[in-house]
């Protein structure tokens, strides 16, 4: 068996089991209180299991993970204080991820996978324009065309604006106002550097779950500080790269560790004004993506930022300290001490306003996963480097990773700009306005059509030969099998891979 994870130190040790480490988590507490050193330390734990990590570095400050811990005064007296003198520093191995592809690989993904329901969170869309965007995506795949980048989007929006009587019998009224929404929310999501999130190549999955020669766990770190300017587009990425795990790692049943361990930084981003629908999904993903061997561990204020039915599926618990100047902040502390597992030598909620920096109060879950007696204790001191590698260190680790080239150069092959670009001037050519626009049934099938362009390894470019087959096999299966297009569990308002 897997040896346990020391985690904290207290009148007695509190040690994660691997084995309990996906039944999910939560790290909370008031800024300042140590909750990103929490997080470091937890992933340097699971990359010494030999677990791949995925985290977000708001704050810019946790590259250091990737080399060993220098001389450090607080942390030789928090070691001696805590009788660690086996505690040795450690560099942990790292993959940097950045959207806009200046402080990591760029990670994308093409705006079919995202899906509408995603895609109208982020362009913050009331639910009559929801609808529509989710007409525009079904036409387009009926149509077989792919929407891989916003200027796909935004010519299938422009079109199915301009010929919205041609829909209105088959998929419904197409109003123009939320037509304009649509495209005003597309012109604000450029404007915030959203573009840069979609295209291809896509990421591939599997490439955050990786080890190194040493056995230990590639740490993945997406640089969110630019991101978080943009809310609601960090966490729908996120919230897109969970789903694409659910979706393609296959059942595991019980492990003796996790397969990967992601965590879900300013959780409270996450549930911000977001629909009872999606929250529905978020909380289906949580409770099934364990069976798939994944860990999700929500970091966040306070655990009232996530909902009750999602905050019962967490088990293991890091509580910092909370604030309590007003009556609103005094209900918060109690509401958080009576989510843990009572101790009777201990007052949780006056402990919760009285722990130090670095202090938690802590309860993991026992080999029978049930919710451990609480704990007041010292979080453990990572082992890697406490604050961020320079510019220079950051950039040699990016060109000698095994990534390095493969995500840098965007791809930009046909797809739907392409095909109604290229029927606009066959129209004016024939000067025929009265030439069908998006048949049904000749129409170009997708390349690739039912995983966009896998060949293989997820999100890598087909060759144009390949291309060529794909389209051929799709006009021979015909157009309602051959141009099925694929949507994941967050991707679609009906849920789930959809297939018709």
């Amino acid at each position: 068996m897997t040896a346990p994870l020391l985690i904290a130190k207290g009148q007695r040790e509190v040690v994660l089991l691997p084995q309990m480490a996906n039944r999910h988590g939560l790290i909370a507490g008031a800024t300042g209180t140590g909750k990103t050193v929490t997080l470091q330390a937890l992933a340097e734990g699971f990359s010494r299991l030999g677990v791949p990590v995925f985290l977000s570095d708001i704050k810019g400050d946790l590259s250091g993970v990737a080399r060993p811990a220098g001389a450090n005064a607080r942390v030789s007296e928090r070691l001696s204080q805590l009788g660690l003198a086996d505690h040795a520093p450690q560099a942990f191995p790292v993959e940097f991820w950045d959207v806009f592809g200046a402080q990591g690989h760029p990670l994308r993904a093409t705006v079919s996978d995202i899906g509408p329901l995603l895609l109208g969170r982020m362009l913050n869309l009331n639910d009559t324009q929801q609808g529509v965007l989710t007409l525009i995506f079904r036409i387009a795949d009926d149509g077989g065309l792919l929407l891989l980048d916003l200027k796909d989007l935004r010519a299938m929006v422009q079109h199915v604006g301009d010929h919205a009587k041609d829909y209105t019998t088959e998929y419904g009224n197409i109003s123009a106002a939320s037509v304009g929404a649509i495209q005003r929310g597309l012109l604000t999501l450029e404007s915030e550097g959203g573009a840069q999130l979609f295209g291809e190549p896509m990421l591939n999955i599997q490439d955050l779950m990786q080890t190194d020669n040493r056995g230990l766990g590639v740490i993945n770190i997406l640089a969110a500080e630019r991101l978080m300017q943009s809310p609601k587009v960090y966490s729908t990425l996120l919230l897109w790269l969970l789903s694409e795990l659910f979706e393609q790692l296959p059942e595991a049943g019980d492990l003796a560790q996790p397969r990967l361990v992601f965590f879900f930084d300013e959780a409270h981003l996450l549930f911000n004004d977001a629909p009872a629908v999606l929250v529905d999904k978020i909380e289906q993903v949580v409770r099934l993506i364990r069976s798939k061997g994944v860990g999700i561990y929500f970091v966040t204020q306070n655990p009232a930022d996530v909902p009750e039915r999602i905050l019962g599926q967490l088990g293991n618990r890091v509580q910092h300290a909370l604030r309590a100047f007003t009556p609103r902040d005094q209900k918060a502390v109690r509401a958080a001490a009576e989510t843990l597992r009572d101790n009777t030598q201990l007052d949780e909620r006056a402990a919760i306003t009285e722990l130090g920096v670095g202090e938690a109060l802590v309860s993991l879950l026992d080999a029978e996963g049930r919710p451990g007696i609480v704990e007041r204790a010292f979080i453990v001191p990572p082992r890697g480097q406490i604050g961020p590698l320079s510019a220079a260190e950051r950039q040699a680790l990016m060109q000698s990773s095994v990534l390095a080239g493969h995500y840098e150069q965007a791809v930009d092959r046909e797809s739907a700009y392409e095909i109604l670009k290229g029927r606009a001037l066959q129209r004016s050519s024939t000067a025929d306005p009265h030439q069908p626009v998006l048949p049904r049934d000749e129409g170009p099938a997708a390349p690739g059509a039912g995983n966009h362009g896998q060949t293989g390894h997820r999100g890598r470019v087909p060759a144009s030969a390949m291309e060529t087959v794909a389209r051929s096999a799709a006009r021979a299966i015909g157009s309602e099998i051959g141009r099925q297009l694929i949507r994941g569990v967050l991707g679609s308002l009906l849920g789930g891979r959809r297939r018709r």
